[in-house]
């Protein structure tokens, strides 16, 4: 799947919703729970159920990256985690604010 910034997806085995800031380099599948995340308008499919244990799941207002230079932000967390063709995404830190001496 081709993602541009903008595009809002949602996870089909758990709450998870979220928008994509920053878009990938290349072709890539965004999935939550093992099962590739759709269109935010889409319904889906009937029975699925999550792979693996839930984890940390996803956090409310926070932003997940990728290597392929992927960034999605979480509007609805969920238990499941976050995966870019297989890979897991990180939480991106704060960046620090400069002293003030």
């Amino acid at each position: 799947m081709n993602v541009k910034p903008g595009t809002r997806l949602r996870s089909q085995v758990d709450a998870t919703e979220v928008i994509v800031v920053r878009g990938a380099d290349q072709e890539v599948v965004v999935s939550c729970g093992g099962h590739p995340m759709i269109d935010a308008q889409a319904q889906p499919a009937p029975g699925l159920a999550g792979t693996g244990e839930p984890g940390d799941g996803t956090q409310m207002g926070k932003r997940y990256t990728a290597a392929a230079g992927l960034e999605l932000l979480v509007t609805k967390p969920g238990t499941y985690g976050l995966a870019v063709n297989g890979e897991p995404l990180v939480l991106k830190a704060a960046k620090p604010l400069p002293a003030s001496d």
